[in-house]
């Protein structure tokens, strides 16, 4: 919403909270282990995209350990921490080896397959056939570890599993590095995590076709092949379907451990379509906030209020009415990605497009804001250009992850048009015409709305694009 006062305080740095002022469904019932699936329906898998399924239907998940070569002896452990998640959270779970489950009425049956340490070729024709077809329908697959040594030979599958399995050395210690704070496999994870596994080196890099959620640093244990870019877990949109894949879960261990069964439920619940987020590549953004105090350096708040920096790496509203934003450089084309999320009824805001100045009003009177706020008319919602234009109300309301959640906002602009992106999914298209204003150049901004809103933000990124005779 718009800021309401004019008024402008000064505000302070609380140096031991760090604030930033002016500164620069019911549990599901278990299926029998490694039986037929359990008769029943569920709704299939979305498109990207589409509409999900409805969040209080309760979804269903089939597992699939089914290995033709190697054989962990952590799949019961895995099956079982599988189990117990969707019992904690609304999922029904199926355990099979038979490849027979494989087929069209069966498969649209699940929102997500589990390949869960497979190995070797496990499908056959008709079997693959189908699956392809499921996938195409907007089904979800997810895999773990293993799952990249499956299937070699199929090409539709090397591009779901993302990569394939090369080598391993020794079970050890490693430090993960978290790329993605916002997508639900990884949101409630530090940016370093600290685990012990078997590390896989893959055969290629996935980063050009999927979104990398973490990689490993191959500094903090040896055997690692890949070099500085070493993707461990990520995501895509993949041919109609949802794909994730994390290298994690070799060990028993592992699905004893809370992060990782947090890591493994947050991959399974985007794959079925009940959480969103942005699965597409991303390369080439520069930081502007990156968690860290020093990221702070080129920002300044204008007017009264603040936010706090947390421990976590997030910036968090408190008070108003002002704005934090980047005064170190002007932008002209560009696309500008944050994660965001609300604790409830919350307002706050993105804005675009205004000239240098210590009065947030500039921001109001002469850019543009993009709206956080899910409780106004449509105009001044989530997703909108506040009071010039609505979001697509269907498509924001399929792509809105709820308060507690984080969320992802790309706000891509070129010359006078503006495009809004929540998790992945296009929904505003705007072109200014008003010729008080010119999204042409200028500064971006976070808003801090008020006492009673909080609202956090996360990893602001930007990537400039190449100058171009837009409209």
């Amino acid at each position: 919403m718009d800021i309401p006062a004019r008024a402008r305080l000064a505000t302070s740095l609380a140096a031991a909270a760090l604030l930033i002022g002016c500164v620069s469904g019911p549990a599901a019932s278990e299926s029998p282990a490694q039986g037929a699936p359990v008769p029943g329906s569920a709704a299939a898998g979305a498109k990207a995209g589409a509409a999900a399924p409805d969040r209080g239907e309760e979804q269903r998940v089939l597992v699939f350990t089914r290995t033709a070569g190697f054989r962990h002896d952590s799949i019961p452990d895995g099956i079982a921490a599988v189990r117990a998640l969707g019992a904690e959270h609304g999922f029904t779970v199926d355990a099979t080896e038979d490849a027979s489950a494989f087929t069209r009425g069966n498969l649209a049956r699940y929102d997500a397959v589990v390949f869960l340490s497979t190995t070797g070729d496990v499908l056959g024709p008709a079997q693959q056939t189908a699956f392809e077809r499921y996938i195409r329908a907007g089904g979800g697959y997810v895999g773990v570890h293993a799952a990249a040594d499956t299937e070699y030979d199929w090409p539709f599958y090397a591009g779901l599993a993302g990569a394939y399995f090369q080598s391993h050395p020794a079970i050890q210690q490693a430090t993960v590095e978290v790329e993605d704070r916002s997508h639900p496999a990884t949101a409630h994870l530090a940016s370093l995590w600290e685990r012990t596994d078997e590390w896989y080196n893959y055969r290629s890099n996935p980063r050009q076709d999927a979104h990398v959620l973490a990689t490993l640093d191959e500094a903090s244990y040896s055997g690692g092949t890949m070099g500085e870019d070493h993707p461990i877990a990520w995501c895509r949109d993949y041919r109609g379907g949802r794909a994730f894949y994390t290298g994690g879960g070799h060990t028993k261990e592992s699905y004893a451990e809370p992060a990782f069964r947090q890591h493994l439920l947050g991959g399974i619940r985007w794959a079925t379509g009940a959480a969103r987020a942005d699965c597409r590549p991303e390369n080439g953004y520069t930081p502007l906030f990156d968690g860290t105090p020093g990221s702070l350096d080129g920002w300044r708040q204008a007017g009264p209020g603040s936010f706090e920096l947390g421990d976590d790496g997030s910036l968090t509203t408190r008070g108003g009415l002002g704005m934090l934003w980047y005064a170190a450089e002007e932008y002209q084309a560009y696309s500008l990605k944050l994660d965001f999320r609300l604790t409830g009824d919350d307002n706050s805001g993105v804005f675009v497009g205004f000239p240098a100045s210590d009065d947030p009003w500039s921001a109001v009177d002469n850019g543009y804001e993009i709206q956080i706020d899910a409780s106004d008319v449509p105009e001044r919602t989530t997703g909108s250009v506040y009071s010039f234009q609505s979001a697509d109300i269907a498509k924001r309301d399929r792509a809105l992850n709820p308060p507690g959640e984080w969320n992802t906002y790309e706000i891509r602009v070129e010359g006078e048009r503006l495009r809004i992106r929540l998790n992945g999914v296009k929904i505003n298209d705007f072109t200014n015409s008003d010729p008080a204003r010119s999204l042409r150049q200028g500064h971006i901004g976070i808003q801090n709305h008020g006492d009673g809103d909080e609202v956090s933000f996360r990893d602001v990124r930007i990537k400039e694009l190449p100058a171009r005779n837009h409209p």
